[in-house]
């Protein structure tokens, strides 16, 4: 539909000097877009009513724009069916699995990092989220034009490491699933531990000093937790294409370089610790002491100083997208401001909320975590189970298929800023808004067009498509370039998720009143190849959403 908005504009363009803002009426039958008349009532000295009968009776329809009428306020204007039919049914059928794509990025260097989870113990189900949302916009990304890459920054020398590194000293073959019991165990020592507080804190300073021993200490434990973390986002689809080290920062001296920039700024003072602090007034962070501690006492550097480096170091390859839980916005917006003291462009973050189970929010340092790889385990049971209802055999693959689109789905479509209150039964419905209900859609046009038993035609009479349910069908695909683009723009997969939802409901509505194979010929061709198209659609916008689909359910 962007192409028809762009020559409203272009017709409006003619006839006024001004901004022109379209809307889309709440009904069909009110038209595909208005133009409402009120701002221009002081520039005309007229009447909302009056300017927009003055423009409908200078506007001319065209191939493009079959009506034109004023309803009050509002000048509205009709696409012409037949030219929005034909157009984008035979552009999905040319473009195929690239419909959708665009050039908008064209090819700029994009960084985007997700997921960066302490490197201590096996992913939590929230933790999920900032993969999941990471991965769909490195989809929605590419698909758009832009050139983007895929990065893990590792937390590797930090104090929770450092405690499992204290903890697996006596432990021979320390296994990944063994690492959260350790750290939650290790953890609560150190709490109630003055001398084992210590001890951690001297292994983080020997580290710093570069002891090859503890490094290797260090190495062994967070190669056995990356190893474990990636295999188990692997298993969801989820890949990385460079793993950023933290600890290669304070090696490479880049830790001491954006010191001596940060120095330069004049922004900074020793507190009476002997800390390292910036100075952040007047960035509005909102704090009543806007400081950022960079060192600790005895000189050795903190997680903020690494991550500035980090941050100007990525920022030389280009634009860097962050995805970040929101209970770090505060830190984020502490480290754009590092970033803004020296005169360097802020990262771009997206921030999400919550992932909340009966047990609430999920905390590693309390121990009351729903382990993801349980969690997927979990999705896979409840899909047998959902399919043993329906069908003689299970198929594991397609279990497999739809418990974990299920979860990315129920994920996924929730706003980021909003909380994802997650139920297995909602999750996994069939009905409503869910992964199984859209992979139900495509692999029941899937059985239509097998049912046909012959080849799809390649072309057919679209002038035929003439009813309601038909034309607002092609609407709504003619909208998915448009989404793809808002997604892209705005960094939130779920308008791509809400929009598959919307189009397999469409054809569901549409199909239950039209009948297809048992039309006449022409009609039955002209109704395939819709179909066809649906389908095409309903399946780019799963695979931007990292979901599988299904031939057959």
């Amino acid at each position: 539909m962007d192409k028809f908005k762009e020559e409203i504009i272009k017709l409006l363009k003619k006839e006024l000097k001004t901004d022109i803002e379209l809307e889309v009426p709440p009904k069909p039958e009110l038209g595909d877009y208005a133009f409402p008349c009120f701002s221009l009532a002081k520039v005309y000295k007229k009447s909302p009513d009056e300017i927009a009968s003055d423009l409908a009776s200078k506007i001319k329809k065209n191939k493009h724009i079959s009506e034109i009428k004023t309803i009050g306020p509002y000048l509205n204007f009709f696409v012409n069916k037949d030219s929005l039919t034909e157009g984008t049914l035979a552009r999905i059928l040319k473009e195929k699995d690239k419909f959708g794509n665009s050039n908008i990025g064209k090819n700029k260097k994009i960084i985007l990092e997700h997921t960066s989870i302490n490197p201590n113990a096996s992913p939590h189900v929230g933790r999920a989220r900032n993969a999941l949302i990471g991965d769909t916009l490195v989809n929605i990304m590419k698909f758009s034009g832009y050139n983007v890459e895929v990065h893990y920054y590792v937390n590797d020398i930090g104090k929770q490491i450092s405690m499992l590194v204290l903890a697996a000293r006596n432990r021979k073959n320390v296994k990944f699933d063994e690492l959260l019991k350790i750290y939650m165990d290790i953890a609560k020592k150190v709490e109630n531990s003055e001398k084992l507080e210590k001890e951690v804190l001297l292994l983080l300073n020997k580290l710093e000093n570069g002891d090859k021993k503890i490094k290797n200490e260090f190495n062994k434990i967070v190669d056995i937790s990356i190893k474990g973390q990636t295999k188990i986002f692997s298993e969801l689809g989820i890949k990385y294409d460079k793993f950023d080290y933290e600890s290669s920062y304070l090696w490479s001296r880049k830790t001491h370089e954006a010191l001596k920039l940060l120095e330069k700024t004049g922004m900074f003072f020793f507190d009476k610790d002997n800390r390292f602090v910036l100075d952040e007034k007047g960035f509005g962070l909102g704090m009543k002491v806007p400081v950022l501690v960079l060192t600790r006492g005895d000189g050795t550097s903190l997680y903020p100083l690494r991550d500035i480096a980090y941050a100007l170091d990525i920022g030389t390859k280009g634009n860097n997208i962050v995805v970040l839980g929101e209970d770090q916005k505060l830190y984020s917006e502490q480290i754009n401001a590092a970033l803004k003291l020296l005169e360097k462009k802020p990262r771009k973050s997206v921030y999400y909320s919550f992932v909340l189970l009966d047990e609430g929010k999920m905390s590693t340092r309390k121990g009351n975590v729903v382990l993801l790889e349980e969690f997927m385990s979990e999705a896979l049971k409840k899909a047998q189970n959902e399919l043993k209802k329906r069908y003689k055999t299970v198929n594991n693959k397609s279990a497999k298929v739809i418990g974990y689109g299920a979860l990315k789905y129920a994920i996924l479509k929730v706003s980021p800023e909003k909380n994802v209150i997650f139920n297995w039964t909602q999750a996994l419905n069939f009905e409503g808004e869910t992964a199984p209900y859209i992979q139900y859609a495509y692999a029941r046009i899937s059985s239509i067009i097998k049912k046909y038993k012959k080849p799809l035609p390649k072309k057919a009479d679209f002038s035929l498509l003439n009813s309601s349910e038909e034309i607002e069908l092609i609407k709504k695909l003619a909208d998915f370039p448009q989404i793809v683009e808002k997604t892209a723009n705005e960094l939130r997969p779920n308008t791509i998720a809400n929009y598959s939802y919307e189009l397999a409901k469409q054809f569901n509505e549409f199909y239950h009143i039209h009948n297809i194979l048992k039309e006449k010929e022409d009609v039955k061709k002209a109704r395939l190849l819709l179909a066809s198209c649906v389908r095409q659609t309903l399946k780019n916008s799963l695979n931007l959403l990292g979901i599988d689909i299904l031939e057959k359910m």
